[in-house]
């Protein structure tokens, strides 16, 4: 009599019902989560399927991929039957698929709101573990001049320097400059320092004729802008 207990590998499953083979005679949409990522892993361990292996993972992420999409190599590696190369594998198909995502508009050449520098910055600061403050530079007829990575910081804070951001808006001769930052606690809350230091690099870029347009906080559900709320 058979053995209810033995695992039954994805090689004895019926063609329909294994993930490559689903994908290719039904079309990729009838994938669930867990069975792309079993492709994308290729093979599960002893002890589980690729697919339950995928499941276990989702599970862990609450089956929520916006949470995968923020994991270390490090973190997937603890999964047993998840090397560093299958770990690089998941998050570079995830990374992919938000970067097609952030594709599917025609880029934005000139900002008219803070949605529009919101779209143009999103793809920098999601899914990040720590703070980046980042400025967009812009010139008289509001058109994107470039976009600079100002500062790296940590789990909570992030320092940016007046001197290094008058000093790129000086180099691309911009008339306006959008101070952006990201918040991964998830809160648009601006702090005391955030306010602060809006209000400092304001008040020099009145000094230089370079006007501080807006100030955005970024997390993975949204921002915050200091114009919108009259906090400029």
């Amino acid at each position: 009599m058979e053995n209810y207990n033995e695992k039954i590998s994805i090689k004895s499953w019926a063609e329909e019902d294994r993930p490559r083979e689903k994908l290719s005679i039904q079309g990729r949409r009838a994938l669930t989560d867990a069975e792309l990522i079993a492709i994308l892993i290729g093979s599960g361990s002893r002890t589980e399927t690729a697919v339950e292996l995928s499941k276990r993972i989702l599970h862990h992420y609450e089956n929520d991929l916006n949470k995968l999409g923020k994991a270390s190599i490090s973190e997937l590696s603890k999964f047993k039957g998840i090397g560093e190369a299958k770990a690089i594998s998941i998050i570079a198909a995830l990374e992919i698929g938000r970067r097609r995502n952030d594709t599917e508009t025609k880029a934005i050449e000139y900002i008219n709101s803070s949605r529009d520098a919101y779209h143009i910055m999103r793809r920098h600061l999601m899914d990040l573990n720590h703070e980046e403050f980042w400025i967009l530079l812009v010139g008289r007829s509001q058109k994107v001049l470039a976009k600079e990575l100002v500062s790296k910081g940590g789990l909570s804070a992030t320092v940016a320097d007046p001197k290094i951001i008058f000093y790129m808006a000086l180099q691309q001769q911009a008339s306006g400059i959008i101070l952006v930052h990201n918040h991964p606690s998830g809160n648009l809350k601006p702090s005391h320092q955030d306010i602060d230091l809006t209000k400092k690099i304001s008040a020099a870029g009145r000094l230089l004729d370079i006007n501080v347009l807006d100030h955005l906080i970024i997390t993975d559900n949204g921002y915050y802008s200091f114009g919108d709320e009259g906090v400029l």
